[in-house]
């Protein structure tokens, strides 16, 4: 909420005429008369943990964000009608009055690139790419039937992660975090870990939005300090600093007292977290205290300077277990509109094992009951290529918003469970649609949260994070 267009009364007070100041002493006054002025008054801690609307299942959440988009018949969604219609035309009814980024009419079917077979007691059915995810996929939830509102990367990575299409809007740990508060004192309660290339959506993914800067996520590094500047320079002692953050406080305190813009108290806050942090982050970077067992499970390796995904779903257990609401994980080059057997290969190469350990690491610790673990991209894959005569010459796949697949665990899902189901090629939903509010509303509940209660007042109207159109959380999920 921007502090101009919502003045203290104080503000009001100090700033017209007509002999209101005089008002505004005696409140002063008043509050002197108790012993407690504003300026010595200790503002309450936006992180401060904050009652549920019911009880929870999940505690804290890591979300894998397959950025680029994921192609679900490669990986979850078999469909053997493709490999009977490979290389025709796909049937023109099917493609009527849809709009694609590079389909042309005469495009063609491409099938299923691996091989896939049936897992687990639940008996799902995976790619062979996904070797780890088959033997944890008794503990996860599959969901075949998302469908969402955007065909193109960025905006569509912005309605995953925010809700909606354009920047500006608060993201989804931003919404935890003022929401939830926080359980942990040294550390923020939101962080963001990327790995690959590129993000088409940006920082505004992980933005705070209209809600207070405090609650935006935090990125951190992934070799030296985790965040830039948050070490001493050289010469700067101990005491030193401390002096310095004390004056700095004090006279923040006096200033947020006179013009009660929260962004000042988001200063203070930022101050006091970088100094605890100081210590808090030279133990948490240090992978060497982990054991070789465990370091082996997620194929992490703790001189790794390039910030690796199995490095990071490593460091998002190891966040979660101190006490951080939001972790959100970014795996880049996802985005395969040529060579899709190729692209697939090398990004399961570089995550599935660590997606595995991720749920086999919290469930050995305890935590994966209330610790949920969502995995997807922004959108889906078509079930053909992007023209015939690139069938024989490049085999990739556009993108698809009508249809495609995630994953939860832990934290009150159901486990060994599929939902959802889509036609013969794998275009459209016919069994049990979800839509990314869906999901998002699903994420809340686990949370103990109702969706069409986390609202924020801004510019006269109140917003949720998911949205103004009726949407429920999926109750079939929920253990």
């Amino acid at each position: 909420m921007n502090w101009l267009q919502e003045q203290t009364r104080r503000h009001f007070f100090r700033n017209c005429g007509v002999g209101l100041g005089k008002i505004a002493l005696a409140s002063l006054l008043a509050e002197s008369s108790l012993g407690i002025t504003a300026a010595q008054a200790e503002p309450i801690s936006p992180f401060a943990p904050k009652p549920s609307h019911f009880p929870a299942k999940a505690k804290r959440v890591i979300y894998l964000f397959m950025a680029g988009a994921p192609s679900q018949l490669d990986m979850f969604d078999y469909k053997p009608k493709l490999a009977e219609m490979e290389g025709k035309p796909i049937p023109p009814s099917v493609i009527a009055g849809q709009r694609y980024a590079f389909i042309q009419p005469d495009a063609a079917v491409l099938g299923p690139r691996f091989s896939f077979a049936k897992h687990g007691e639940c008996g799902a059915e995976i790619s062979d790419q996904m070797p780890h995810l088959a033997k944890v996929v008794d503990d996860i939830a599959i969901i075949r039937s998302v469908t969402t509102d955007h065909f193109n990367h960025a905006p569509a990575q912005l309605f995953c992660n925010t809700g909606n299409g354009v920047p500006g809007r608060p993201s989804m740990g931003s919404w935890l975090s003022y929401g939830l508060g926080s359980e942990a004192n040294d550390l923020p309660s939101f962080v963001v870990l990327k790995s690959g290339g590129s993000l088409s959506g940006g920082a505004a993914m992980w933005n705070a939005g209209f809600l207070p800067s405090v609650h935006q996520g935090v990125p951190f590094r992934g070799q030296g300090d985790p965040i830039l500047h948050v070490s001493n320079p050289t010469g700067y002692d101990d005491q030193a600093q401390r002096d310095s953050l004390d004056l700095i406080r004090d006279l923040n305190r006096q200033q947020l007292a006179q013009i009660g813009d929260p962004e000042i108290k988001t200063r203070m806050e930022a101050y006091e977290m970088a100094y605890r942090m100081q210590s808090r982050a030279p133990e948490l970077m240090d992978f060497a205290q982990e054991a070789k067992e465990t370091l082996d499970l997620y194929g992490a390796d703790p001189k790794d300077t390039k910030k690796s995904f199995a490095n990071n779903c490593l460091m998002a257990r190891r966040l979660v277990q101190r006490g951080v609401r939001f972790v959100q994980v970014y795996q880049a080059d996802w985005d395969h509109h040529s060579d899709v057997a190729g692209g697939v290969r090398s990004q399961c190469r570089k995550t599935d094992q660590a997606c595995a350990a991720l749920i086999q690491d919290l469930k050995r610790c305890g935590m994966l009951e209330d610790t949920l673990v969502i995995w997807g991209g922004e959108f889906g894959r078509t079930p053909m290529v992007e023209s015939s005569a690139a069938l024989g010459r490049s085999q990739g796949r556009d993108h698809h918003p009508q249809a495609f697949t995630m994953w939860m665990a832990g934290g009150g899902i159901k486990s060994g469970f599929s939902y959802g189901a889509t036609d013969e090629l794998g275009f459209n939903v016919v069994e049990n649609k979800v839509h990314v509010h869906d999901i998002q509303a699903t994420i809340l509940q686990c949370l103990g949260i109702d969706h069409t209660k986390l609202t924020f007042r801004h510019r006269g109207l109140n917003f949720k994070l998911t949205g103004v159109e009726e949407h429920h959380p999926v109750l079939d999920l929920l253990a």
